[in-house]
């Protein structure tokens, strides 16, 4: 909490404002009790079926399956879609490792796409001249919870027979042209990590939009049994029938996530509230510092999962960093490019192949942005920034 000095103006408030804080939002402890005096906290019992429900009702998918996270939605991907050793996957170089991970598990080969300037998502129509005849997936990370420009993405992919996979791990409850992101894919992965707007501290769900995958996701979920078919009493005994893991998540955090979910209006509303502060709060200081704030396109709604700034310079970047520690005020950068990474090297990628993504990569810094983080809180970051001091 701030503590004010009496007499002192507000950017000399001392403070200690993190980056990000997990918080409860009304019903967590009474779910979570609720489930152990129910006598079931393993997976698949009432709560993760109530969300599986409401996720599939609110965003018009075929079928959910809860998962122990977001990465773990993503290996299920690859393994659902068949990828083999030499395959290749087109994904941004700006993402998270889980999105190239989950593949390159599999023997696939990372094929890195540059992003646009201005959305900060894969830019569409760099895709086409990546496509070869080893091409199994298109990934379409929906960065800070802004939709890649799905239509063409999904005419290119269509027009080959390759499926596209959203990582959505940042855009629940988003929209594009009116359609809920993690809809408009073949299959899509989400987060509830402490750091998404809507958490159980770790957690994921797989959304099948292709009923054709939901027989073997159940299967591979469930450490390759048909376990599914044997709750629904389709079958009178469960056995191994192919591969898989143990991706289920445990009742007790799906109880948690429930109540989440369940307020997500209400939270949506509050980080709306937050993203709106930032941008009138700084509209002023970044036209005047050549700074740039988020762009949402008016096809596009976002979910307000986060609040940039692209400084002029990765020296300005980073002394706004360090300038804003001063206040007790943590802000971040965000991904490295990971095709500069060691790993993205033995690819064969170099400095200079994607541009846009080693520009913005070295010039974003991530603003405090969290379902705690309060209006006097708030004020208090902008008047450090602006400051200037």
């Amino acid at each position: 909490m701030l503590k004010e000095d009496r007499g002192e103006s507000k950017t000399a408030v001392l403070a200690d404002i993190p980056f990000n804080r997990a918080c409860s939002n009304g019903n967590e402890l009474a779910y979570m009790t609720d489930a152990i005096e129910r006598g079931h906290i393993a997976g698949d019992g009432p709560y993760t079926k109530r969300v599986e429900r409401l996720l599939e009702t609110e965003l018009g998918v075929d079928r959910v399956l809860l998962t122990t996270s977001c990465t773990h939605a993503l290996e299920m991907s690859a393994l659902l879609i068949g990828i083999q050793p030499g395959d290749e996957v087109i994904v941004p170089s700006f993402t998270f490792v889980s999105t190239v991970n989950a593949f390159v598990l599999r023997g696939a080969r990372p094929v890195f796409v540059d992003i646009r300037p201005d959305t900060l998502n894969m830019d569409e129509r760099l895709v086409s001249d990546l496509i070869t005849d080893r091409t199994r997936a298109i990934f379409a990370v929906h960065y800070a919870g802004v939709a890649c420009e799905m239509d063409e993405i999904n005419a290119l992919a269509g027009a080959k027979n390759i499926p596209v996979i959203e990582d959505n791990a940042q855009g629940l409850f988003a929209r594009y042209k009116g359609r809920p992101l993690g809809s408009l894919g073949s299959l899509a992965a989400l987060s509830f990590h402490e750091t998404k707007n809507f958490t159980c501290g770790e957690g994921g769900a797989l959304l099948i939009n292709d009923p054709a995958y939901i027989e073997g996701a159940e299967i591979i979920r469930e450490k390759g049994t048909n376990r599914s078919r044997f709750i629904r009493g389709q079958v009178d005994k469960y056995t191994w029938v192919d591969v898989g893991s143990s991706y289920v998540l445990s009742d007790m955090l799906a109880a948690f996530l429930c109540a989440q979910l369940e307020a997500h209006e209400r939270i949506t509303a509050h980080r709306r509230d937050l993203s709106e502060r930032y941008f009138e709060g700084l509209a002023s200081w970044s036209d005047a510092n050549g700074a740039t704030l988020p762009y949402v396109p008016e096809h596009c709604e976002q979910p307000y999962h986060m609040f940039y700034a692209l400084m002029p310079s990765e020296e300005q970047r980073d002394a706004l960093i360090q300038r804003l520690r001063g206040y007790g005020i943590q802000s971040v950068f965000h991904y490295l490019p990971l095709h500069l990474s060691g790993k993205g090297e033995e690819y064969g990628y170099r400095r200079g192949d994607l541009p846009v993504t080693e520009d913005v990569s070295a010039r974003l810094v991530r603003l405090p942005f969290h379902n705690a983080l309060d209006e006097y809180q708030q004020r208090y970051v902008i008047d450090a920034i602006v400051s200037g001091k």
